[in-house]
C-alpha cells in the first residue's frame, strides 16, 4: 500500500477518484449497475459490453467520441427501441451509488476548509451527471474528468493538467484512488497518494489526520 504519510497541510488539495472510491459501484471488479441489464433492457449484456467498452473505449473516455453516439450505434445494431437518452438515464441512475462513509470524510474535510476536487476517468456526459444529479458539484471545487481534459489517468499529462488548471504545485496534491496503476503514476508526477481498497478504506481518516 502506498499512501500519504503526513497530516494534511493547509495548502493540500484532496483529489478524489470517483468510481470505486466516492461511488461504491464496483464489487469484485464488477460494475453492479449492469446486474439487471438483460432483464430490464432485454438485450445481451455481453454484446452491449463488446460494442461499448471493447471497441476502443478510450476514445469515449477522452472525449474523442460521444458516448451517446456509441450507444446509438449499438441500439441500431440490435434493434433496441427504448431510446438512447432513456438508456443513458437508466445507466447513470443505476450506477449512482455514493459511499456514505467516504462521503462523510469528504464533508468533514469541507467543514475544515480543505480544497477538494474529483479527478475521474469519465466522459463528459457522466461528469455532468456526477456534478448535477448526484450533487457533487456542490461538494467539490471542480470535477476534472478525462472527457473534458482529453487525457486520462494514469498518463502523466493528466496529472500535469490538473495542477495547471488548479494553479498549484504537484506537492500540494493528494490523490485518493482505487486503481493500482494510478498510484505510482501520481507519485511520479510529484503528488502524494493513498491507495483506496477494501482493506485500506478504514485507514483513510487516519491518513488524512481526521482521527
Amino acid at each position: 500500500m502506498t499512501q500519504s504519510n503526513a497530516i494534511l497541510g493547509p495548502q493540500t488539495v484532496i483529489a478524489w477518484d470517483f468510481d470505486g472510491v466516492l461511488n461504491r459501484n464496483i464489487v469484485d471488479g464488477r460494475f453492479v449497475w449492469a446486474d439487471r441489464f438483460e432483464v430490464d433492457i432485454g438485450h445481451s449484456l455481453d454484446g452491449f459490453e463488446k460494442a461499448i467498452f471493447r471497441n476502443n473505449f478510450d476514445d469515449v473516455i477522452t472525449g474523442k467520441v460521444d458516448l451517446r453516439n456509441r450507444l446509438n450505434e449499438w441500439a441500431r445494431s440490435v434493434g433496441y427501441v427504448g431510446g438512447v437518452d432513456a438508456l443513458l438515464e437508466y445507466w447513470f441512475e443505476n450506477d449512482a451509488l455514493p459511499d456514505p462513509e467516504v462521503g462523510a470524510v469528504m464533508d468533514t474535510l469541507n467543514d475544515r476548509g480543505f480544497r477538494q476536487v474529483i479527478v475521474t476517468n469519465n466522459e463528459s456526459r457522466r461528469a455532468t451527471y456526477i456534478e448535477g444529479e448526484m450533487g457533487f458539484g456542490e461538494r467539490v471545487e471542480r470535477v476534472l474528468s478525462s472527457g473534458r481534459m482529453g487525457v486520462r489517468k494514469p498518463a502523466a499529462a493528466f496529472f500535469a493538467l490538473v495542477t495547471e488548471t488548479l494553479e498549484v504545485e504537484p506537492g500540494q496534491m493528494l490523490l485518493i484512488d482505487d486503481c493500482p496503476k494510478n498510484i505510482p503514476a501520481a507519485i511520479s508526477s510529484g503528488w502524494r497518494a493513498f491507495h483506496f481498497t477494501g482493506d485500506t478504506r478504514h485507514e483513510l481518516p487516519l491518513a488524512l489526520g481526521l482521527s
